[in-house]
């Protein structure tokens, strides 16, 4: 099912998730095949539980679609449930990064190249992973909103200035979307 995604602005965007239960695999695994199904619908390449208004520690990417500019992203696709980065690499690279939550906007965001990640994949299975490069990117910017914060809370006071207007619009639902969205 297609789900709304929650717009800037939207208390459950600036809470820290909860852990998601576990044991509770046929709710886990309907709420995952939905968020895989919303982000497709909205062309996005990742989706954290928050931005359907789940405040819970669930999260998928999916790099397929963008393989053609990142090619290492060829078959890359990830579902984490209670992700908890282990690792940081000091080397950082700057990226302009975009959000299906911020629609229409995009800003340079500084990350760490390189991270490791200890998860349950979809199958309930434990793994460490460790991610580089866009891949990495990806990952940190929906583990992100897990933690309750935005890709714009990253960016230079300047910045964020520039574009104060457009995430006042962005908050009362002033935007065109593909896709649907939810304010609030």
């Amino acid at each position: 099912m297609i789900l709304p995604i929650f717009l800037y602005g939207s208390p459950v965007l600036k809470q820290r998730a909860a852990d998601a239960d576990i044991n509770d695999k046929d709710s886990l695994k309907q709420l995952i095949s939905d968020m895989k199904e919303t982000m497709k619908n909205a062309d996005g390449c990742g989706l954290a539980a928050p931005q359907v208004g789940h405040s819970i520690r669930v999260l998928v990417v999916d790099g397929n679609d963008i393989a053609e500019t990142y090619p290492e992203l060829k078959g890359f696709s990830r579902t984490m449930i209670n992700p908890v980065v282990t690792e940081e690499s000091e080397e950082t690279a700057e990226y302009t990064e975009g959000c299906l939550s911020l629609p229409n906007l995009d800003a340079e965001v500084i990350r760490p190249k390189s991270l490791k990640v200890r998860y349950f994949n979809e199958d309930f299975n434990e793994i460490e992973e460790s991610f580089d490069n866009f891949a990495a990117r990806m990952i940190q910017h929906e583990f992100d909103h897990l933690e309750g914060i935005v890709y714009t809370d990253r960016i230079s006071p300047i910045r964020k200035k520039m574009i104060q207007g457009k995430l006042r619009g962005i908050s009362k639902g002033c935007v065109r979307t593909s896709y649907r969205v939810k304010v609030g």
